[in-house]
């Protein structure tokens, strides 16, 4: 029989659409593997239409199954569906160790998860969290069996650490540079772009401190700012305000740098050598940038709800400009070291290996 993948997520105001876009990229390295998956997806109207078997991002149908299970985040499986499967991977950020109880006796893997929870699943992939740089080897026998440095236990949980497990799109890794891209002098084109989830409205902050900076004759780039919500004020010269761009990931490398927040899009231009400045949306995002900025994976421009936009407007003019060209150079080195592009393949093949493993 062929074994069905359960990809577990949620979509909503607060989330957005990252987790989703994360299971399109790994259903499709489980296929290549003969598997089957459905994306089970609960959360707002934007989840709906994913449920209801249409591309969150394109006008086309998905390529797998999918089901809409509803507004609530632990919404239960449908027992049909359930029967179905052999394994299922929770990635939606928040979770309890009574839902994950609930999806037994299917094998239970989780993506990310800052609390306990994940000690009661079979599997945790911990890209952030605990640091993102944990080596391949070298390896030592535990209880005869071959472990790498980046794994660990958690109870009776098994835990993949790294940024080895940063997924991006296939299109990411199609994209990479052969060889790592000469940062330009001053950065020319900049992108903004928070996701659908900019609940504390970072893209107007990116606004006002970007117009206050060209209006200062500090920077002289061009900037597209993706505001799904629009902005207030006038786009100033060079500024392109637009509330969302088709075909993002392959859109990324017309950029010279990218300003963001954590997510999709954030480990695609990592993977891609595009430099990043990045603002967290809220304490857990922070700890997560903070991680990638410790490894110079991204420039830390803190949390962007309670930023000074004083300090902010400083950092920024030094990074866009001549003076930033060196440290933006060593961040393309250092995010593509971080992220190969090759996470959605890893991921698949651990989770092909715990549905084959007897109950």
């Amino acid at each position: 029989m062929t074994p069905l993948l359960i990809l577990r997520v949620h979509a909503d105001l607060r989330l957005g659409l990252g987790h989703v876009a994360r299971a399109l990229a790994l259903q499709e390295s489980w296929r290549a593997l003969g598997g089957q998956a459905c994306i089970a997806v609960s959360g707002d109207d934007r989840a709906q239409r994913v449920g209801g078997g249409r591309h969150p991002f394109l006008d086309q149908d998905l390529p797998c199954e999918a089901v809409y299970l509803g507004a609530e985040l632990h919404a239960p499986l449908p027992h049909d569906l359930k029967a179905r499967a052999s394994v299922v991977l929770v990635d939606q950020w928040d979770t309890s160790t009574a839902f994950l109880q609930s999806l037994r006796p299917l094998k239970v893997a989780v993506m990310e998860d800052d609390t306990d929870a994940h000690e009661t699943a079979d599997l945790l992939f911990q890209p952030f969290l605990e640091g993102v740089r944990w080596p391949d080897h070298p390896v030592k026998l535990v209880d005869g069996r071959k472990v790498r440095p980046c794994e660990t236990t958690s109870g009776a949980c098994r835990v993949l650490r790294g940024s080895g497990f940063i997924v991006v799109d296939k299109a990411a890794l199609e994209l990479r540079p052969k060889r790592m891209p000469e940062q330009p002098l001053a950065v020319h084109k900049l992108l903004v772009t928070f996701g659908g989830s900019d609940g504390p409205n970072l893209s107007q902050k990116a606004f006002e401190t970007l117009s206050r900076l060209a209006a200062e004759d500090r920077w002289r780039g061009a900037c597209t700012l993706l505001a799904p919500n629009g902005i207030l004020g006038s786009p100033f010269p060079g500024c392109t305000v637009v509330r969302s761009l088709a075909g993002l990931t392959r859109r990324l490398p017309e950029f010279d740098a990218l300003w963001c927040s954590a997510g999709v899009t954030l480990a695609e231009s990592l993977c891609l050598g595009i430099p990043t400045a990045v603002w967290g949306q809220n304490e857990r995002q922070h700890g997560i940038l903070a991680d990638l900025a410790l490894a110079n994976g991204c420039f830390d421009l803190g949390m962007g709800p309670g930023a000074d936009l004083g300090i902010v407007r400083e950092a920024l003019a030094q990074w866009l400009g001549p003076e930033g060209q060196d440290n933006r150079q060593e961040q393309v080195r250092d995010g593509m070291l971080l992220v190969d592009g090759m996470a959605a393949s890893r991921i698949a093949r651990e989770l092909q290996h715990l549905a084959e493993v007897p109950a």
